[in-house]
């Protein structure tokens, strides 16, 4: 862990730049009644609009208490932010922890946010994906059936073992459907595995588990849907 304020800011900032996301420290933002200064400003691109996480670095010897997490959440609600977060590796007081509780403010250390915020980004990619996956299915459909079956997009009449699109989208849509309830571990049918000609896990325990194995399946979709359209 780092040794001063500054260095713990720091790898704060990097620990989000790790997981793909843009993170920018001493940020001054201006909000609705007055300027903030934001220790960590983390944005994440979600399908064409912006999420953005406050995070305050509490490089402290004692924990947080309550009056911190009332601040930040009103600095949140200024801003006009997603999340507020607070960091501390000394812990919180239970004053902290209840004013927390139920609301966008989350307090964490930095190693319990390692876990957490990974499931909390894959969670928001699962949104993106199954948009993406109802794109999907609306390009097949407009794409003439005659050239979905040239291109390998569906198997001519007689050919079930060969790949479909509409197959993908529709397996793909069904177990995001299962994520989003929060239904883990989500177990994968043996039908669907061996249809799809994919080596994957029996059992997802997680949202992140659910995006590797599925978000290739549609990217390769879309780039097999490009050359139908071209």
């Amino acid at each position: 862990m780092a040794g001063d304020w500054k260095e713990y800011q720091e790898e704060t900032a990097e620990f989000f730049r790790s997981l793909g996301l843009a993170a920018s420290t001493d940020v001054t933002m201006k909000g609705v009644r007055t300027e903030h200064d934001v220790d960590v400003l983390v944005e994440i691109d979600m399908a064409g609009f912006t999420v953005r996480w406050i995070v305050e670095c509490k490089h402290w010897k004692h924990p947080v208490n309550k009056l911190h997490v009332l601040a930040l959440r009103e600095i949140v609600s200024d801003l006009g932010a997603d999340r507020g977060i607070i960091l501390c590796e000394v812990g919180f007081q239970s004053g902290a922890v209840e004013a927390a509780s139920l609301t966008n403010v989350q307090v964490s250390s930095l190693c319990e946010l390692s876990t957490s915020s990974r499931d909390a980004i894959a969670s928001f990619q699962l949104r993106e994906l199954f948009d993406r996956a109802g794109v999907c299915r609306e390009r097949y459909w407009q794409i003439p059936k005659a050239r979905r079956i040239e291109k390998g997009l569906r198997p001519d009449l007689g050919d079930a073992h060969l790949y479909s699109g509409i197959f993908v989208v529709e397996v793909v849509e069904r177990y995001l459907s299962l994520a989003f309830r929060g239904a883990f571990p989500i177990a994968l049918d043996l039908f669907d595995i061996m249809k799809l000609d994919r080596k994957a896990p029996k059992t997802l325990s997680n949202p992140s588990e659910v995006l590797s194995a599925f978000e290739p399946l549609i990217a390769e979709l879309e780039g097999m849907l490009d050359a139908a359209e071209g």
